[in-house]
């Protein structure tokens, strides 16, 4: 028990210092918030621990399932110190330690460090089987969202509390805040344009926790054959949608700061384009560029970098761009980087790839970039189904 308590220790300690050295790097965008008094569901055992006694425990968790009041412990190796019966570990995308790249297939194995199954929910398998609950009497879901459609972690939700529901299987969501939940914005996600990277018809950022979202699906019906899952959330103490929230550990691994994870929502809309974002940089989601110096006077050539990026967009060639490090922590979803890029390609319809109409949840983005709308005539679409969103929105809020 001692010995791998104190390499999982080691293992997240590490995580930890690589992602304050990130943080170091951005002390000119640093807020006033509440953090020190702001409790994640999991920093409160008296809450959870009462329902896992004398059941078999499985757990939907990565890198980011600490205890900060437990000097960032796993929570797998916390349950486990606790006597808890842990008896298997399923992950998402990026994997268990986070550094699987994205996209790349995370494979279920044996964990050297505890020993547990860990069955993976991000290749073949994305929604936990009959056979693989069939050992277990509760599942725990922990992972950090960032508050946008398309990070994946809540598809990965969405998959395991349909299964739960199909299996009788109950769902603990321990709630973590939501470090873009201060507003609403871009456009919802049409029928007919679901993938998982966006199932559900919500707006790119969405302003929820993810206990807040479980609760709106179970209530609103998304789930296949409209069942419902039995599903618990464990509330953040401490916390509204106002507070900022500075993340610990880096949620995967090209988030590696807070303004990364600020600009995520303007700047992944590059994924559906050949233009750079910085992956294969020290600097990814902060950044953006293309081999081309009418794209901007800043330079950086992406590279492979394990853990990181291993075959990065552009990749050994240098890309000139616009430098978005001091930008501020207060930034906002913006359409303006996407579209200055469009702009100076001049490459038109061949800007964009298959992928751009999932990132967007629909085509009338591409479509109206393409007939040279403003940003302000683009945001005008979508302030309908916005402001529909925001009154189902308010049903399941919970802080």
């Amino acid at each position: 028990m001692k010995v791998f308590k104190l390499m999982f220790l080691f293992t997240f300690l590490l995580h930890t210092l690589a992602f304050c050295k990130n943080k170091e790097d951005n002390t000119d965008h640093s807020r006033e918030s509440v953090e020190d008094n702001i409790l994640p569901a999991a920093d409160q055992p008296d809450k959870y621990l009462h329902l896992l006694e004398g059941k078999r425990v499985g757990l939907v968790v990565n890198q980011t399932s600490i205890l900060s009041s437990q000097n960032n412990m796993h929570l797998v190796d916390f349950l486990m110190m606790e006597g808890i019966d842990v008896v298997k570990v399923f992950v998402p995308e990026h994997g268990f330690r986070g550094d699987a790249d994205a996209g790349e297939v995370v494979k279920s194995e044996i964990d050297k460090t505890t020993g547990l199954p860990v069955v993976s929910l991000y290749g073949d398998q994305k929604k936990p089987s009959a056979q693989t609950l069939a050992d277990i009497d509760i599942l725990i879901y922990d992972l950090q969202d960032v508050g946008v459609r398309f990070y994946t972690y809540i598809s990965t939700m969405h998959y395991v509390m349909e299964s739960c529901a199909e299996n009788k299987m109950p769902l603990l969501i321990l709630d973590r805040p939501n470090p873009n939940g201060d507003y609403i914005d871009g456009p919802v996600l049409k029928k007919g344009f679901e993938s998982f990277v966006g199932m559900h018809p919500i707006p790119v950022v969405h302003g929820l926790s993810v206990g807040e979202l479980a609760n709106m699906i179970n209530g609103e019906g998304w789930l296949k054959n409209k069942v419902k899952a039995d599903i618990q959330v464990i509330p953040v103490s401490n916390w509204t949608h106002a507070d900022p929230y500075s993340l610990q550990v880096k949620p995967s691994p090209n988030l590696p700061n807070d303004l990364s994870i600020r600009l995520y929502p303007s700047l992944c809309y590059f994924e559906g384009t050949d233009v750079s974002l910085g992956r294969g940089t020290t600097f990814p989601f902060q950044v953006y560029g293309y081999p081309d110096p009418k794209f901007g006077d800043f330079t950086f050539t992406p590279v492979s970098i394990d853990g990181m990026s291993k075959n990065p967009p552009q990749k050994g060639k240098k890309c000139y761009g616009v430098d978005l490090r001091n930008e501020s922590l207060d930034h906002r979803f913006t359409l303006e980087y996407l579209l200055h890029a469009f702009e100076v390609s001049g490459k038109k319809e061949k800007f964009f790839n298959n992928f751009f109409d999932k990132l967007a949840g629909t085509d009338q983005l591409r479509k109206d970039i393409l007939a040279g709308k403003s940003e302000q005539e683009i945001r005008a679409t979508w302030q309908e189904d916005l402001n529909q969103y925001k009154k189902m929105r308010e049903k399941y809020l919970m802080y």
